[in-house]
This record gives structure tokens, sequence and C-alpha cells, in this order.
């Protein structure tokens, strides 16, 4: 089910109803929003001959399930292996392409964070941008397109997604008839991201380990320098670091819309922030993005990074 989107939605529907389906997409936003899901409705619209169009009850519901669960045969996913997309799973890809479809009336392909394939893999799926083979859909999704080859960002249909109104994901998880009392906590607490908002709910822990990490996240603000290095120390070898970084990136947005009068108050009860600045809460959140980037797609060394973040904070 889709949560917000609509607007996108119905492009892809228009272009649907008019057969000017663009054989290449790229799906651009930041995790969680729903791009993925989007991808995997549209592909199951198509593959259902549109019931939507021709007002026919879908008769392959089989087939959507499959699609759903990335098993159909005509449904390419791929995805970074140990943070990248190398160039034998574009090769693999290219070659499943110019097969014929199983049972669908195309193939489609799904390339999840594309912004991973490494130049060669780029290189190689470019060719196929360039020369698509039969019936073909191609979707890139990506947090990051600007790491794409210009000429693949050329040769896409693009399509911004944006963050979800805390009402539409809130009204969403009603319509799921979820009783959890935070509702309304986790549709704020997801920061416009459906994907989160369903990760809180599947696993109640993840409030509880979220506020353990900004009370942490406290004690390194109002601690000296000689803390907060041997915290970037023992943070360096955390394996969700990843994921750490997003909930500071959370709290600290919750502390500048607090600031602006448009968020929780209560947020800023806990740590000092009126003497940080408008302009320093933004700083912090550009360095926050760039350090999990970087730590996330590159070999940066995780503690250098993090200690340049903790003279920041």
């Amino acid at each position: 089910m889709l949560v917000g989107h609509q607007k996108q939605w119905q492009f892809l529907k228009k272009s649907a109803e008019n057969e000017k389906i663009p054989h290449a997409l790229l799906f651009s936003g930041e995790a969680q929003l729903g791009k993925k899901t989007l991808a995997l409705e549209f592909i199951k619209l198509l593959d259902c001959e549109i019931p939507e169009i021709t007002k026919r009850p879908c008769q392959i519901c089989r087939s959507c399930q499959d699609i759903q669960k990335k098993q159909h045969p005509d449904l390419i996913w791929i995805e970074p292996l140990e943070k990248e997309i190398q160039i034998s799973q574009i090769r693999e890809l290219i070659w499943k392409l110019s097969l014929r479809p199983y049972s669908a009336p195309f193939k489609a392909a799904v390339i999840d964070r594309a912004h991973f394939m490494n130049q060669e893999a780029q290189s190689a799926f470019l060719k196929t941008l360039e020369e698509p083979k039969g019936k073909t859909i191609l979707i890139l999704v990506t947090e990051a397109p600007e790491f794409l080859f210009p000429t693949i960002l050329s040769r896409v249909q693009k399509i911004k997604f944006y963050p979800v109104s805390s009402a539409e994901i809130e009204n969403y998880l009603k319509t799921q008839k979820i009783s959890n009392p935070k509702i309304k906590e986790i549709a704020r607490l997801s920061m416009g991201r459906p994907g989160k908002a369903i990760d809180f709910i599947s696993d109640p822990k993840k409030l509880e380990i979220r506020a353990q990490k900004i009370t942490y996240l406290i004690k390194i603000l109002n601690s000296p320098l000689a803390f907060r290095f041997q915290s970037a120390k023992d943070l360096s070898r955390e394996k969700n670091l990843r994921e750490i970084l997003n909930i500071w990136l959370s709290y600290f947005r919750e502390v500048l819309l607090s600031r602006l009068g448009q968020g929780s108050v209560e947020m800023t009860k806990t740590g000092n922030f009126n003497q940080y600045s408008l302009l320093k809460l933004k700083n912090i959140l550009k360095l926050l993005q760039s350090t999990n980037f970087l730590i996330s797609t590159t070999n940066v060394n995780p503690r250098l990074a993090l200690e340049i973040l903790m003279l920041e904070l």
C-alpha cells in the first residue's frame, strides 16, 4: 500500500494509460520514503494488464504476490554487495534482460541504491540504457543521484520523492488496525519516512534504543573534549553506526524545528540548545549527513570522521 507520493503515482499511471512508459526511471530521495514500494506497485500495475485502467479485476494475484516478494521470474532485483554494485551483477542483468519474458508482458529490473554502482558497473549499465532490448523497464532507486554518471542521468526519467506528512503516516498506521498507543509519536519520529514508522511498529524496542542513543548524545554534548574523542573511538567499532547517526540526525532536526516553533518543545528540555544558533544547527545536520554517507559508502576512517564530528557538536 502506498503512503503519500500520489503525484508520483498519478504521473506513472498516466504514462501507462497513454502507453508512453519510459524505459528507464530514476526514483530519488531519502531512505525509507517508499521509493521501492512504489516501484513494485508500478510493476504490479503493468504486469496485471493495468486493472485500474481497464477496470478488469486482476486475474493473476499470485503474480502480484511474487513481485511483492521479489520472486517473480520476470523481475530482476539488484542491490549492493559489500558496499558496491559490481560489474558482474550488471552483466548478469544484461544477460537476463536479453531473455524473453517468462509470463509477464515485459521484463523489469530494479537497481536498489544505484549510487553504489562502481565505475565499471555504471559504464556497462550505460550501454543497456543506450540500446534497450525488447520490452523492458529499468528503475533505479537512489538516495544520492549525484554519484551516477551524468550520461546515465540524462537517459532516465527522474522522479523525486519527498517526506510524507506525519498525518498521512498516522492515518496509514490506523488503517492497518495498529493499536499501538504511541502511533502519533511514531508518526512524528519517523520524520516523513513511512518505512521508519513501520520499523518502529515491527520492533518496539527500536523506540527504546532511540531514547538510549539520544541520552548518550546529550551526555557527549555536555562533556569535555577527552570524553568526546573516547566516544568517537567507541562508536567507530559499532556495527550499527549508520543507524546511530541517523538517530542523532533526526534528533537535531527535531531541535531545529523546535527552535523554529514547528516541533516538540520537549526536545529542547533535555539538552541546552539555546546556545546553538540556527546556523550551527544547520551545519551540524549537514556534517551528520555527510559523515554518515562517507562511512556508509567509502573506506573513510570512521574514527577520524567521528572525531571531526565531535569537534562540531
